[in-house]
Order: C-alpha cells, then sequence, then structure tokens
C-alpha cells in the first residue's frame, strides 16, 4: 500500500480542501440563486437561452457517450489480449469512462451556472453595476471551484482504490490512470471543439446580415441569429472551456505523478514525497484560489472592475507562492529544496508573462489592436493582411517566455542531482515542479473566464429586452471586461499547454521504459531512452513521425475553421431569407424564427466535430501500429517524434489563431468606440470582416488545438504498449 510517511497529514488536506471548496461554491450558488430574474421580457429571453443551450448540450453528450463507450470497449479488449496488454489492465478502460465523465460533468457544471447567472447579471445591473459584478464573478466562480475540485478529488480518488486493487504498485496504478487522464482530454476535445463551431457559425451569421447587411445594433432582437448567438457563449465559453480546465489539470497532475514515480526510484530514501507534491501542490492552489476569489468585491459606486479582479489574481498568487514555499521546504530533500522553488516561481511567473503578453496583443490600448485598427481605414483587405501578420508576430513573446521556462526550470532541477542521470532526472521533475505550480490558481483563472460568457448573456438580455440605457451601459462595462478575461485565459491555458507538453513528452518515454523493460527483462530508464537512443529525426523513419505530426496541426485547424465556415454560412442563408420573407421583423411588427437558427447551429457542429476530434486518436495509434511491424525497433521513437513535433507547431499555431484572433476583436471595438470614423463608417465595415475571419480562429481552432496537443500525449501514454514488439 502506499507509503506516505511524513506527508500523511498534507495528503489528508486534498480531501479537506475539496470539501472547503464545496462549501464556498454552496455559498455562492445559494447567494446567486437568491436573486431576482427581473422583467417577464428579461425571463423570457433567458428561458430561449437556456432552453437552447441545455438541448445543444444533451444533444453534444449524447454523441461523446456512445463514441467514448466504443472506444472504452477497444481499450478494454486490447488491454486483456496478452499479446498488447498486462494483467488487469481492462482496469484503463474503466478509468477512461471516469475521466470522460467528470469532464462531461464540468462542462455541464459550467454550462448550468452560466445560463442562471446571466438572467440574474442583468436583472441586478438595473440597480447597481457592483452587485451585477458580484453576482458574475461569483458565477463563474461556481464554475471554477467546481471543475478544479472535480479535477483534483477524483486524480486522489482513484489513485487511493487503483493502488489498493493493484497491492500497492503504483505503476500499474499511474498506468491506469493515464486512462482518466486520456478520457478527460478526449471530451474536452469534443466539447471545445464542437462548442467553438456553434459559437462562431451563429456569431458570424449574426454580424454578417445584422450588423454589416442591415445595419442594425450588436443583440438587437430583430436579429433571428441572436438567440443562437447567445446559447454560442455558453456551449463555447462555458462548458467548453471548463471540459478543457479539468483536462488540463488532470493530464498534467498524472505526467508530473509519473515523473515523480521515476525520481522516486532513483532517490528512494525520499519515500514517496516526489510523487504526491504536485496532488499536494493544486490542493492548496485551490485553497488560495478561494480566498482570492472572496477578496474580488467591489462597491456600488465603483468602476474600475480591472483593479478588483487584477487584486484577486495578485492574493491567489501570493499565498501559491507562500504554499510553494512551505510544501518544498516541507516535503522535499532539505539541502536541494530551494531549487525545487526556484522551479516552482519560474512557473508561476511564466503565467503572469503570459497573461501579460496576451494584454499586449489584445487590449485596445496597445500597439497591435490599434495597428490592425490603422489598417482598416484602406478596407478589409488591409486589416486581413495587417492582422494575419500581428497573428503571425504574436508567437515570438510566448515562444521566448515558454524557452525560459522550461531552460530555467530544468537548469535548476537538476542542480539538484549528482551525476548524469540525477541531474537529467530532476531537471525534468523541475519542469514538472513549474507546471504543477503555473495551474495551481486554474480555479481563479475559469472563474474569470466563465464570468466573460455570463457578462456577454447579459447585456444581450438587456439589450434584447429593452433596458433603459444606464443599464446597457453597466452591462456593456462587464462585457468589455469579461472579453478581456477571456482572452487572458486562452494565453493562460495555451501557456500551461506548452510547459506541460515537454512534461507529457517526458511521461510518454517514461512509460516506453516501463513496457520495454516489462517486455525484455533488462531494466531500461527514462535517462537510458533520452541518451541512449533519443529521438533522432535525422533518421528518415523517425523524420516521417515529426513531419506527420506537424501536418495533422494544420489539417486539424483546417477541418475546424472550414466547419465554421459550412455552419455559418447556412446561418446567414436562413438570417436573410427570413429578413426577405418577413419585412415585418426589420418593422418591428413580428417576431423571428430564433428556433430555426438555433438548429442550424447545433446540427452543423455536431455533424462537424466528430472527424476533427478523432485525428489524434486515430493518426498516432494507426502510425505506431504500422510501424511496429515495419520498422519495431524504431516504432515508439516515431511515435515520440510524432508528439513532438505536433506539439511544437501546435503550441505557434494556437498562439497565431487566439492572439490574431483577439486583436482583430478588440480592433472592431476599438473602432465602435469612435476612432476612426466610429460605427456605420467603412473602417468599422472592413474592420467587422476582420473580427468575422479572427472568430473561428479565437474561439473554435485555437482553443481547441491546445486539447488536440494533451490529448496527442495522453493517448500515446494509454496506447504505449502497443507499439513496442
Amino acid at each position: 500500500m502506499i507509503d506516505i510517511l511524513n506527508t500523511e497529514t498534507l495528503l489528508f488536506m486534498i480531501p479537506v480542501a475539496a470539501v472547503i471548496a464545496m462549501v464556498f461554491a454552496l455559498y455562492f450558488y445559494r447567494d446567486i440563486f437568491s436573486k431576482d430574474t427581473g422583467t417577464p421580457e428579461m425571463q423570457k429571453i433567458s428561458n430561449a437561452i437556456r432552453e437552447g443551450a441545455m438541448a445543444y448540450l444533451a444533444r453534444q453528450y449524447k454523441t461523446i457517450g456512445i463514441i467514448s463507450v466504443i472506444l472504452a470497449a477497444i481499450l478494454g479488449i486490447a488491454g486483456a489480449l496478452e499479446a498488447f496488454g498486462d494483467s488487469d489492465k481492462w482496469t484503463i478502460a474503466l478509468a477512461f469512462l471516469i475521466g470522460a465523465g467528470f469532464s462531461i460533468l464540468s462542462g455541464y457544471i459550467g454550462m448550468y451556472i452560466s445560463v442562471n447567472a446571466n438572467i440574474r447579471t442583468a436583472s441586478a445591473a438595473r440597480r447597481s453595476l457592483g452587485e451585477a459584478f458580484r453576482c458574475s464573478f461569483r458565477g463563474g466562480a461556481i464554475s471554477g471551484i467546481a471543475v478544479a475540485t472535480l479535477s483534483l478529488l477524483g486524480v486522489f480518488t482513484l489513485v487511493v482504490l487503483f493502488d489498493a486493487f493493484f497491492g500497492g504498485n503504483m505503476t500499474f496504478t499511474l498506468e491506469t490512470i493515464i486512462g482518466y487522464a486520456f478520457g478527460a482530454s478526449f471530451a474536452a476535445l469534443f466539447a471545445q471543439l464542437g462548442g467553438g463551431i456553434y459559437t462562431k457559425a451563429a456569431d458570424v451569421g449574426a454580424d454578417l446580415v445584422g450588423k454589416v447587411e442591415a445595419g442594425i445594433p450588436e443583440d438587437d432582437p430583430r436579429n433571428p441569429a441572436v438567440i443562437a448567438d447567445l446559447v454560442g457563449d455558453n456551449v463555447g465559453d462555458c462548458a467548453g472551456r471548463g471540459a478543457d480546465i479539468f483536462e488540463s489539470t488532470a493530464a498534467e497532475i498524472i505526467g508530473a505523478m509519473v515523473i515523480g514515480l521515476a525520481v522516486t526510484k532513483l532517490a528512494p530514501s525520499m519515500g514517496q514525497e516526489w510523487l504526491f507534491f504536485p496532488l499536494v501542490l493544486i490542493a492548496f492552489g485551490l485553497i488560495a484560489s478561494l480566498v482570492g476569489i472572496f477578496v474580488v468585491r467591489m462597491k456600488n459606486d465603483e468602476t474600475d472592475l480591472y483593479r478588483t479582479l487584477n487584486l484577486g489574481y495578485y492574493v491567489t498568487a501570493i499565498l501559491i507562492v507562500a504554499s510553494l514555499v512551505f510544501l518544498t521546504w516541507y516535503m522535499l530533500p532539505e539541502d536541494t529544496w530551494y531549487y525545487f522553488l526556484g522551479c516552482g516561481l519560474i512557473g508561476i511567473g511564466l503565467g503572469i508573462a503570459i497573461i501579460y503578453i496576451t494584454q499586449y496583443y489584445t487590449a485596445g490600448s496597445h500597439r497591435p489592436v490599434k495597428q490592425i485598427a490603422k489598417a482598416s481605414e484602406t478596407g478589409p483587405a488591409t486589416n486581413v493582411i495587417e492582422g494575419i501578420a500581428m497573428g503571425l508576430e504574436t508567437t515570438v513573446m510566448p515562444v521566448i517566455a515558454i524557452i525560459l521556462a522550461i531552460i530555467g526550470t530544468y537548469v535548476l532541477g537538476s542542480m539538484a542531482g549528482v551525476g548524469p542521470q540525477e541531474e537529467f532526472m530532476f531537471g525534468i521533475y523541475g519542469t514538472a515542479v513549474g507546471t504543477i505550480a503555473m495551474l495551481a490558481s486554474s480555479a481563479f483563472i475559469l472563474a474569470e473566464d466563465t464570468f466573460g460568457p455570463i457578462t456577454d448573456n447579459a447585456g444581450g438580455i438587456a439589450e434584447m429586452s429593452n433596458q433603459p440605457k444606464e443599464v446597457r451601459n453597466r452591462t456593456d462595462k462587464l462585457d468589455s471586461a469579461g472579453n478581456t478575461t477571456k482572452a487572458l485565459t486562452k494565453g493562460y491555458a495555451m501557456g500551461s499547454a506548452a510547459l506541460a507538453a515537454f512534461l507529457l513528452f517526458a511521461a510518454y518515454f517514461e512509460i516506453v521504459a516501463i513496457k520495454q523493460s516489462q517486455k525484455t527483462g533488462v531494466d531500461v530508464s527514462l535517462y537510458d531512452i533520452f541518451i541512449g537512443h533519443g529521438v533522432n529525426i535525422g533518421n528518415p523513419v523517425i523524420f516521417v513521425g515529426a513531419l506527420l505530426g506537424g501536418m495533422l496541426v494544420f489539417f486539424f485547424a483546417a477541418l475546424a475553421i472550414r466547419a465554421v465556415g459550412t455552419a455559418a454560412g447556412a446561418m446567414i442563408e436562413n438570417v436573410r431569407t427570413q429578413f426577405r420573407n418577413n419585412p415585418g421583423i426589420m418593422e418591428g411588427t413580428s417576431e423571428p424564427d430564433y428556433a430555426q437558427c438555433v438548429d442550424i447551429a447545433t446540427r452543423g457542429a455536431l455533424k462537424a466535430m466528430v472527424l476533427p476530434a478523432l485525428l489524434p486518436i486515430l493518426v498516432p495509434v494507426t502510425f505506431g501500429l504500422l510501424y511496429r511491424f515495419a520498422f519495431p525497433e524504431h516504432a515508439p521513437y516515431a511515435v515520440g517524434a510524432l508528439i513532438m513535433v505536433g506539439t511544437i507547431v501546435g503550441i505557434l499555431m494556437a498562439n497565431f489563431l487566439n492572439n490574431g484572433g483577439g486583436a482583430w476583436d478588440n480592433a472592431k471595438k476599438y473602432i465602435e468606440e469612435g476612432n476612426h470614423g466610429g460605427k456605420g463608417s467603412p473602417t468599422h465595415a472592413a474592420a467587422v470582416v476582420g473580427d468575422t475571419i479572427g472568430d473561428p480562429f479565437k474561439d473554435t481552432a485555437g482553443p481547441s488545438i491546445h486539447v488536440l496537443v494533451k490529448l496527442l500525449a495522453t493517448i500515446s501514454l494509454v496506447t504505449a504498449v502497443l507499439f513496442i514488439a
């Protein structure tokens, strides 16, 4: 059984932190649901949004569930076959289903809270900005707390249960719960991709026909696509991102534990503190996030939303630093703990750096957005050219920050070792500590993210129910802050994925080392594989895997973006037809058919999400199996090259899409504030075109790619045994 030595008390903090977190979530839940739901007109719009969102989610989750069960059956059969699996490895299939189920539950929680907090936020805005802000942020906080708690508690519970099942064999336990990470990533990719296709198909359709062709304001009730657009904010930014953050935390905790197990074998005198340090740090980070969330308050006459949001984040970061100091000192070797403290501080620093870099490229007060807005004066073509160029430029600073973080954590960690093998393994573990430290604030980050679509929906409800101008002004301020927090969250998620990519890549080769040892009877370590063999892309057989990994990212992005274009085209035709066949819509004498647009977005998303979501499963597994028989000596390394290059290209592509799309969006908003001619000008029309192109970049393909990167790693971790002859 687990030998936890002097970490027993700290491990007990994991369920304690989970209980405390749920108490906070219930407190916020009661506070929000005690608020009124506004006027009958507001309730009618809110009910339409809720019904559309829940109907879509039910259909999407049915699709994910069917595919998950089929995939679990395949995993179970493969695990039971002596030629491929190990004894009792059918348990991977069980862990996979639990991970997928929890990921789906995370998305559902985010959706449920959002579609009930939006109406209460809109109603609160009739009274004061402070009350509306408190309602919307606490709604986001419930989602953030619940998702982070599910992720932590799920990993901890499975470790305890499977450790008992396998009689204390932690190697078997971790090999099994990798299935949990795979299930979480699998469901998250479907949720993020499907939600992204839905929301952007609706948004593009609503903007092009409503704003550009008909000349009516955003969220105007005469626009047939407006309800679908508001539904899309929830299915993409709430359900999709909730599942995304859940799988990020789960996959990276498990990856860090795999590396911790390798270090435990190398330095057994420390017991299993190396193994459980990531879990304990995430638990302390959850408590820190709760405190940070609780201090986010503003008075009713206060107008600076960013100040109070930043205060909450800085409080969270300071408490995580304090926790990091204590835990590294208490759990890690007394003569080297400070090296790993430095690794954790670098990870936290990377998170802050990525947030500021994202803000620089996407906020309207800085050069990039202003430059795109200026380019719009000469038409859509120059807007698009400048936007693409700026998106490409946005890859530079994040990559430099990631490079410095990886090198810094590896070098600091290696200083704790004596001799080449220890230096290498402690360096990899240092990167793991940096990754987990960065992820420790995930509950607060997700609270900020879900705050965005809640405020966006609140603004739509206020506009469609014809609330007074001062109410709309308040919701506009909330919406503006929400747009910024959504952009920052995407940058944070991509930064953590990039740092974790190296961690998961190392974890893959640790599993390969374990499997090779089991199959050959010769003890092989991660150090032996990296130093003795490595991934030599100078070998044509392995180079092919690298090339395939890079291509996979481009093909995935193409499918995702094209899906939005196809669904948006159908949406545009429907809106045009409604305007043409029913003149009373524009006159305000008859109501448009919102349900048609909701159905178009739903069918388009569900149909288009399946193929791209299956690509990161089918490609590496098929490639690895072919190589097992064609080039058995090179198979695991060729798959490793696929993961490595797919990860590198994915990081660059996701930054380009996320930040480029965000800059296009805010350039349009900058013009709408009265710059370069303001709303209705030719400059504004050009900026709307750029924003329309950027929509599937930043809300569909971009966020999905960093899930793709981790799914490539987790599927390879689960199926590594298949590639070893």
